[in-house]
């Protein structure tokens, strides 16, 4: 792996896990003493995460992990309603066999996490639905619509929505998940979409809860 993509890596996980909070300060040179590189690939990690609205960053004073307000998480919210339940809609038409079985994979790892709910379930979970989420997109087969979703569907706010969630929640995210793959499978758009809209509605009930 590349330098950049090591120092990108570490401080998104960073982030999206919670080790780096709201409003934290993230110098050049305390990341690249972290991950072992230079300070040049740490300063193209943070433009990079700069564009995806997970950091402000300004060249040499490093940068701050964003911070999210209400209405920050409203507009998200509305946001991925739109857009993920078209994403989900045009899956079911062009998603291959393959990308179904692999969201399915996703899907029914993702329920057996919040069943068992063994120690560091929760990092799993959040893991597993942003695989989920980017491999639905990947189905839909839209640069566009990609690149709107790149930093909505891994914003820090939704590690804290899992944080807030009860183990009745964290099924109910999963079955969901898994009736949109057999939406996928049925290639029923309307089932699809209908499923992600109620996904994504029920999550903002859980941060607002």
């Amino acid at each position: 792996m590349r330098a950049v993509d090591r120092a990108y890596e570490a401080v998104r996980s960073g982030i999206i896990a919670g080790r780096y909070l709201a409003g934290a300060r993230l110098t050049e040179q305390e990341i690249a003493t972290a991950v072992g590189v230079s300070r040049t690939p740490v300063r193209e990690a943070l433009r990079r995460l700069d564009a995806e609205g997970l950091v402000d960053f300004t060249p040499n004073l490093g940068a701050v992990v964003t911070t999210w307000t209400e209405e920050d998480s409203d507009e998200v919210f509305d946001l991925r309603a739109m857009l993920e339940s078209h994403g989900a809609r045009r899956a079911t038409t062009r998603a291959t066999a393959e990308q179904v079985a692999e969201l399915r994979r996703l899907a029914e790892a993702q329920l057996r996490e919040s069943v068992e709910r063994r120690a560091g379930h929760l990092e799993r979970i959040a893991d597993l639905n942003s695989q989920f989420h980017r491999r639905l997109q990947e189905a839909a087969a839209s640069a566009r619509l990609a690149r709107a979703l790149a930093a909505l569907i891994e914003a820090p706010l939704m590690m804290r929505t899992f944080q807030k969630y009860t183990p009745e929640d964290l099924q109910r995210s999963a079955q969901h998940h898994l009736e949109i793959v057999r939406a996928l499978e049925a290639r029923d758009p309307d089932w699809a979409a209908s499923v992600m809209l109620s996904h994504i509605h029920a999550a903002r009930g859980a941060l607002n809860r």
